[in-house]
């Protein structure tokens, strides 16, 4: 899997990946469903010209040995007042199941953390089983739930820098 910042011509690949209803229900209020190409490249436009201060970023995830776009991730401030920086991803669903979801949090975590951010946060809504397992993946921890951002009832995930790749050690039974 590769990151790379994402291009217009990516549009057509990344519909199928913000155009479908299943990714989508889970972006809602923060991004509503891509509705069609030039609606898509107009998305990543304005995504190209937005002015974030990095480590905040939004990258096109790849697979490295065929260079077909599955996703997409990013790291943002959370609303309402963008003190606390999110880890976000989303893939087709004909990628999940593969850890590509997890490999680029991991990876944007560590561009995060190797800039100077002391921890990062994943909110997912309660019903988003898979979303709530792929923050765990990548190492964040369960802190409870919340509706400080985006209005919504939320569990919120986080990953401090001393956290990652700290093995997890075996449960006694």
């Amino acid at each position: 899997m590769t990151l790379r910042p994402w291009v217009l011509e990516d549009a057509e690949a990344a519909l199928a990946v913000y155009g479908e209803a299943d990714v989508a229900r889970w972006l809602s209020p923060a991004m509503e469903r891509v509705d069609g190409v030039d609606r898509m490249r107009s998305l990543i436009g304005t995504w190209l010209g937005e002015d974030l201060e990095p480590p905040q970023g939004r990258w096109a995830v790849e697979l490295s040995g065929t260079g077909e776009l599955v996703g997409g991730v990013a790291v943002l401030p959370l609303p309402p007042q963008g003190e606390d920086l999110e880890v976000a991803w989303q893939l087709a669903p004909h990628a999940w199941g593969h850890g590509y979801a997890a490999e680029a949090g991991h990876a944007v975590a560590h561009h995060a953390f190797a800039s100077g951010v002391d921890e990062l946060f994943a909110v997912v809504r309660t019903q988003n089983g898979r979303g709530a397992a792929t923050a765990q993946r990548v190492g964040m921890e369960w802190v409870g739930e919340t509706e400080k951002y985006y209005d919504l009832r939320l569990q919120v995930f986080r990953l401090r820098k001393g956290e990652l790749d700290v093995p997890i050690a075996p449960q006694r039974g």
